[in-house]
C-alpha cells in the first residue's frame, strides 16, 4: 500500500505510546487493488492523552471527537482520522442516540466488531510488512474480512450492525461501487430494522445515494440491495416500478424497474460519465434512475397500431413531479434537482420531438429544446438517451442510436451541445439604436428571444437588424 510520507511518519511516531494501524476503506481497497484515497488510523494501546500529545506538533489538530476518542489531523491540507478503539452501545433513537467508550487495551476482534461489514473490519500493521518485506504481513483480519472480498460479498460484522439503520444504505452504495452482493443472513437483519428508516435525518440519507449516484461501477447492485432487504418500499417511485408491465416487443428484459436497472449500468459503463466531474454524475444517473417514473400512473394495456399491448402514453410529463418529490425525499440538493427533472420530462425527444419519422431536426426545435433543458443540456440528455436505448437486452436499434447521434450533431453544429442559447439582443443594443429605456425593453427583448430561436438572425449585427427592421414595420414601439 502507497501510504503518504508524512502520514506514514506520524504513524512511527505513535508506536512510542501504541500499535498504530490503518483501518477501514483504505484497507478494502488496497486488497481490491484500487489506490486508497482516505487513511484512517486507529491506536490500540495509547491514550487520549497521549494520541494528541504525539499528533500536535505534525499539524493543526481537532479534538471535536474527543468523547469518541477521535483526534483529526491536518497535514499539507490533507485530514487524517486518528481513533482509539472503542465500544459503542445504542442507547436512543437516532444516530446520536449511542454510548460511546474510547478502550485502548481492546483486542482486535473486539475494535473491529463495531464496524459495519467485514470487508471494512480490516486492519493493517504497514510497520509489521515493512519489518518482514511483505506487504501481507502487516493484515490483521480477526472476522475473515478478505474472504468475504474475494467472494464480492458484504456481510455484517456482528450483532451491533442493527444498531444504525444507516448501514442498511451503506451496503447499497458499497453493492454498487464495487459490485458486491448482500449475504442471504445480511439482507434477513436488514429486514428487521426497516422501521428505523425514519429515524435517519434527511442529509445521511443523501449521503449514502449521493456516493451511489456518483462512484457506482455496477448501480443495479444497488438497487437489488434495496430489494432483498424490504427497503425499496422506502422510496416509494422506485418500488412502484416493480411489476409495471411493458411491451415485449419493445422491452424483452422485463418489467420498468428490471429495465431501469439495466439503464443505469449502462450509463455507468459509458465512458463520457466515466469521466463526468461528480456534480454532473449525480445528476446523469439519478435522471437514468427516475426516467421511468411516469410509467406506473400511465401504463395500460390498449390497442395501439392494430394491436393490443403495453403502452405508456404520457409517461415523460407524469414523471417529471415523481422525479422532484423522490429526489426531495433522498435529500438531493437543489442544483442537482433542477437538471434532473428536465432530462425526465424529454427523455423521449429524438422519438416524439420535432424531427419525428425520421425527419432532420429543425434548428428551432434543438434551440427551444437545449432551453427547456436548462440547467441540463442536449449532451446529457444524449446520455439518458443511449442508457435508456441500452437498457433493453438484448433489444438493439440502430434506427434509435442513430437519432440520438443525429440531435447531438445538431446541436453541435449550433454550437448548443453543452450550452443552451442565450439572448443575443441586450438593452445597451436598443439603447444604441437610439431608443429610450422603459417598461418596453422587456417586451421587446423577448420577442428579440422569440425570434433568435427561431432562427431568425445569429449575432450581434443581425439581432441590430431585426430591430430596425421591425422599427420600419411598426412593429416596434419607441
Amino acid at each position: 500500500m502507497r501510504i503518504p510520507q508524512k502520514l506514514l511518519a506520524v504513524m512511527k511516531a505513535l508506536r512510542a505510546v501504541g500499535r498504530p494501524r490503518l483501518v477501514g476503506g483504505c484497507v478494502r481497497d488496497w486488497l481490491l487493488g484500487l489506490e486508497p484515497k482516505d487513511f484512517d488510523v486507529e491506536v490500540p494501546g495509547a491514550t487520549f492523552g497521549q494520541m494528541h500529545a504525539i499528533l500536535a506538533p505534525f499539524g493543526s489538530t481537532d479534538i471535536v471527537g474527543r468523547s469518541f476518542g477521535v483526534i483529526k489531523l491536518r497535514i499539507d491540507g490533507i485530514e487524517y482520522d486518528f481513533s482509539l478503539p472503542r465500544r459503542e452501545s445504542k442507547t436512543g433513537a437516532g444516530h446520536r442516540g449511542f454510548a460511546v467508550a474510547p478502550e485502548p487495551g481492546l483486542s482486535d476482534a473486539d475494535a473491529a466488531a463495531r464496524r459495519d461489514f467485514t470487508v471494512n473490519a480490516i486492519a493493517c500493521d504497514p510497520f509489521a510488512a515493512i519489518e518482514k518485506n511483505d506487504p501481507r504481513a502487516g493484515i490483521i483480519d480477526p472476522h475473515h474480512g478478505e474472504r468475504d472480498l474475494r467472494a464480492r460479498i458484504l456481510r455484517h460484522t456482528s450483532a451491533a450492525f442493527t444498531e444504525d439503520p444507516l448501514r442498511v444504505l451503506r451496503a447499497f452504495q458499497l453493492a454498487a461501487r464495487f459490485d458486491f452482493t448482500l449475504a442471504p443472513e445480511t439482507a434477513a437483519l436488514c429486514k428487521t430494522i426497516a422501521p428505523a428508516r425514519n429515524e435517519l435525518p434527511v442529509e445521511r440519507v443523501w449521503g449514502e445515494w449521493q456516493k451511489w449516484a456518483e462512484k457506482a461501477t455496477v448501480p443495479s447492485r444497488g438497487l437489488d440491495v434495496l430489494e432483498q432487504t424490504g427497503w425499496l418500499a422506502h422510496f416509494p417511485e422506485l418500488a412502484a416500478l416493480r411489476g409495471t408491465q411493458q411491451d415485449p416487443g419493445w422491452h424483452p428484459e422485463g418489467d420498468v424497474f428490471t429495465h431501469t436497472a439495466h439503464c443505469c449500468d449502462a450509463l455507468a459503463r459509458l465512458d463520457a460519465w466515466r469521466d463526468s466531474a461528480p456534480p454532473r454524475r449525480r445528476a446523469l444517473l439519478l435522471a437514468v434512475l427516475a426516467h421511468d417514473f411516469g410509467k406506473p400512473s400511465t401504463t395500460e394495456y390498449a390497442e395501439r397500431r392494430g394491436k393490443m399491448r403495453w403502452i405508456s402514453p404520457g409517461h415523460e410529463a407524469a414523471g417529471g413531479p415523481l422525479a422532484e418529490t423522490f429526489l426531495q425525499r433522498i435529500g438531493a440538493p437543489r442544483e442537482t434537482t433542477a437538471r434532473v427533472v428536465p432530462l425526465v420530462l424529454n427523455h423521449l425527444m429524438h422519438h416524439n420531438g420535432a424531427g419525428g419519422n425520421g425527419a432532420p431536426f429543425s434548428g428551432t426545435f434543438v434551440r427551444r429544446l437545449a432551453r427547456r433543458l436548462l440547467p441540463a443540456t442536449i449532451d446529457d440528455l444524449c446520455l439518458v438517451m443511449r442508457a435508456d436505448h441500452d437498457g433493453r437486452p438484448p433489444k438493439h436499434s440502430p434506427e434509435t442510436l442513430e437519432r440520438i447521434d443525429e440531435l447531438g450533431e445538431a446541436a453541435r453544429r449550433l454550437a448548443i451541445a453543452d450550452a443552451a442559447p442565450k439572448p443575443i439582443l441586450q438593452g445597451r443594443h436598443l439603447i444604441a439604436t437610439g431608443m429610450t429605456p422603459g417598461k418596453q425593453f422587456k417586451a421587446i427583448l423577448g420577442a428579440a428571444f422569440e425570434a433568435q430561436l427561431e432562427g431568425a438572425f445569429a449575432d450581434e449585427a443581425g439581432a441590430i437588424a431585426w430591430v430596425e427592421k421591425a422599427r420600419r414595420d411598426k412593429g416596434v414601439r419607441e
